[in-house]
């Protein structure tokens, strides 16, 4: 699979989550779409893949503004916040985050050292352990609770879950990746292990891996075991 292949498999992707029979990446088009599952709901919604992008917005008139504000930009710009705000009346923003995705021949996995990673079902009572451990927002960010792959973690001698990976199967035969990693193990290299094993989960199941992230850290396990940034997403809410 070539990255444009990979690329194409986005594109499709965020557009049926665009939920809009008009939705299409360009350069941008602006799509009314209410039930849009680009942002929260009543949220415009901006993602970029590439040099095009494709905005969602919930009703005419927050469309109308959004084509207005943004019209010329360059796509690099429409998920600045700094930028959109300056241009637009916001009253909260959440991003940006990249997307990232990997094709089978550029998984770089890590050597296998230490502690060998287990499998525990989605749901079980150590996972919620780690998730009231990271504290609210650190779960959230991970995705946790949405995985429904094996979970792929690491443990200490004392069965405590340091870090876990899998992914939530989303439309489009997407594996989006969810890792978390305990507060006092992180830097370790635990996180690129779980993560590596999820992903490698998800190919051999023919679904194409998606690594979001917001976080530094998060990106550099990404880059580290062979995802490419592709592009970006952006979640405004209109005062």
């Amino acid at each position: 699979m070539s990255i444009d292949v990979t690329g194409g498999r986005a594109r499709a992707l965020w557009q049926e989550l665009a939920a809009a029979p008009d939705a299409a990446f360009g350069t941008p088009g602006v799509c009314v779409s209410p039930h849009s599952s680009l942002a929260p709901p009543s949220w415009v919604g901006v993602v970029t893949l590439g040099d095009t992008a494709l905005i969602t917005a919930p009703t005419d008139r927050a469309a109308a503004a959004v084509r207005t504000a943004l019209d010329g930009l360059p796509t690099t710009r429409l998920t600045d916040p700094a930028t959109v705000t300056g241009l637009l009346t916001v009253s909260d923003t959440l991003g940006p985050a990249t997307l990232a995705y990997l094709t089978p021949e550029d998984l770089r996995p890590p050597a296998s050292t230490g502690t060998p990673t287990e499998q525990l079902p989605s749901g079980h009572a150590a996972l919620r352990a780690l998730s009231e451990e990271a504290g609210e927002t650190d779960a959230g960010e991970s995705g946790l609770e949405e995985i429904t792959s094996p979970v792929f973690v690491v443990r200490d001698g004392r069965a405590r879950v340091l870090a876990a990976a899998g992914y939530a199967h989303w439309p489009r035969d997407t594996a989006h990746l969810c890792v978390l990693t305990a507060p006092d193990a992180r830097g370790g290299g635990l996180a690129r292990r779980v993560a590596s094993e999820a992903t490698a989960h998800a190919l051999a199941a023919g679904l194409l891996p998606q690594w979001r992230a917001r976080p530094a850290a998060s990106r550099r396990v990404a880059a580290a075991l062979g995802y490419r940034e592709l592009g970006a997403q952006l979640s405004l809410r209109l005062a």
